[in-house]
């Protein structure tokens, strides 16, 4: 029942998000236009702008955007740290998002006439090897603390990100490069988001093999014991986490904090086992995003705040907060 609450409430935040922007849409609007009675601008002529077009060019592509991509990086986030065993852990901690921008940074300059499509893919290749890296590191260290696990993370994404601006200094993309490492829905328009349904297939996978993750989270010795075999789970749950990354850094760049922020809240909530809380993780993963969205808009109107600016300042403060709480219970 609270899961349904939780779903109206995001349905409410998607209506709200298709009348909040520069260009003026209302019910009021849509319904001239729709009866042809039509809107007047200051001089008295029919304005310019179309609020029928921009609804369906642009406000609803919009809103489907952020929700595909908030919902698709929180369950990644939620699978990274059943795999590796840490609360700390998501794709932008583990080099997974800075491997990505390495690889679409490769593939527009071997290929810069290439599609969306084709640049997931090589995007998807390069987080997919950076992850797998990440791991065997992990495999590697005598000892795994819990704040160890993500500072090599950081560590190794600290490197490539460098080589990757460094690259894109000397090839003169630095301005790509920073919109690709920035998340913002502005430029969302119908016919550059429908790669984000791949995100949202790969988030229903997820959820069907949520009880696969569930014990592979447990430890592959668990795992092995009850007939599972964890290595089969960990590679389809890399696949995932990899296609999903590199899904939203190309369509829309880096959205940090999500996946390390949504799951701990769900986690204190409703508990860790995936099947219950993999549909909370992809509701409210997405309702944050649409807020932090929603906040961008209005906060400097009618300029815009990226969004990757607002989630990466309230997931900082929201995860501190939740880190001081959890080291105060446990003195």
């Amino acid at each position: 029942m609270r899961l349904r609450w939780a779903v109206l409430a995001l349905l409410v935040l998607s209506v709200v998000s298709l009348f909040v922007g520069v260009s003026e849409v209302s019910p009021g609007s849509l319904l001239a236009s729709l009866t042809g009675s039509g809107a007047l601008d200051g001089s008295g002529g029919a304005a310019t702008t179309d609020p029928v077009r921009v609804l369906l060019e642009s406000r609803v592509p919009r809103t489907l955007a952020i929700l595909l991509a908030g919902a698709a990086m929180a369950v990644a986030g939620l699978i990274m740290q059943l795999l590796t065993r840490n609360r700390f852990v998501e794709p932008s901690t583990a080099g997974t998002v800075e491997w990505a921008l390495l690889g679409l940074l490769v593939a527009t300059l071997v290929a810069p006439g290439a599609g969306l499509l084709a640049k997931m893919l090589v995007a998807t290749a390069f987080a997919l090897a950076g992850t797998v890296l990440f791991l065997r590191i992990l495999r590697a260290l005598p000892l795994r603390s819990v704040l160890l696990v993500p500072l090599v993370g950081l560590m190794l994404g600290g490197i490539v990100g460098a080589v990757t601006t460094f690259v894109a200094y000397r090839v003169d993309l630095l301005q790509s490069l920073a919109a690709w490492t920035t998340g913002d829905f502005s430029g969302v328009l119908r016919g550059r988001y429908e790669l984000l349904w791949v995100a949202l297939a790969l988030t229903v996978v997820a959820y069907l093999a949520a009880d696969r993750f569930t014990v592979a989270g447990m430890g592959e010795d668990f795992a092995t014991n009850l007939g599972l075999d964890s290595r089969r789970v960990r590679a389809l749950g890399i696949t995932i986490v990899s296609l999903v990354s590199a899904t939203v850094v190309v369509t829309v760049g880096v959205i940090p904090f999500l996946g390390l922020v949504v799951p701990n809240v769900v986690s204190l909530l409703v508990g860790d086992n995936m099947r219950r809380t993999a549909p909370w993780v992809a509701v409210l993963g997405a309702g944050f995003v649409l807020v932090c969205d929603l906040i961008g808009r209005v906060v400097r109107y009618p300029y815009e705040v990226p969004v990757g600016v607002v989630v990466g300042v309230l997931g900082s403060v929201i995860f501190l907060h939740l880190l001081l709480s959890r080291d105060a219970r446990v003195a």
